[in-house]
């Protein structure tokens, strides 16, 4: 990826052939279709946390993320942009308080930052698991927090999770979460 190019100029790029990009959307929408009906089959068989785990399921998760790079490199290669399509983001009744935190009186508002990775399952054999990941992290997400708190910052909370970014301040889910789940909070 250059961006020495025209697309990454200041400007207009006047015609743009957009048949690359609708091929690369039309290949990614197929894999999506294809994930359904794969994941609609396998959940009829087995449970929600063998589903999960399934080689087919898997196996088309990782094809899903290369196509999901597929587009992104289409738009970039043809636009010079840089989209952020792989983003979830829920609405919420009232978006204007959803990262609302109590913070300490006279303290600046607090703010919600993400660190995400998408980790491939290792290859089958090997010694390690998908389920390693979330341990590593909470390790590195105990290390980070310490880190902001030596910086001067107040780490309100912290959470590692596989699958979805966690919602903070929402008493109700804290006290749902048992140990064996796979989300851990960190101290606070």
């Amino acid at each position: 990826m250059s961006h020495e190019d025209a697309t990454h100029g200041p400007a207009p790029l006047g015609s743009v052939d957009p048949e690359p990009m609708h091929r690369a959307v039309d290949a990614l929408a197929a894999a999506l279709h294809e994930y359904v009906q794969t994941a609609v089959g396998v959940r009829a068989e087995f449970g929600a946390a063998e589903a999960d785990e399934d080689p087919r399921v898997l196996a088309l998760e990782n094809q899903v993320g290369q196509l999901n790079a597929g587009v992104f490199d289409a738009l970039h290669d043809g636009l010079g942009m840089h989209p952020d399509l792989t983003s979830s983001v829920w609405e919420g009744e009232d978006e204007d308080d959803e990262h609302a935190h109590d913070a300490p009186e006279g303290a600046v508002p607090a703010e919600v930052f993400y660190l995400g990775f998408v980790v491939a399952d290792p290859a089958p054999g090997g010694a390690v698991t998908l389920d390693g990941v979330v341990e590593l992290l909470d390790e590195a997400g105990a290390d980070v927090a310490q880190r902001l708190f030596d910086g001067g910052y107040e780490v309100a909370e912290w959470a590692t999770s596989r699958g979805a970014a966690v919602e903070f301040g929402d008493d109700d889910v804290d006290d749902d979460l048992t140990d064996d789940e796979d989300d851990e909070e960190g101290p606070r």
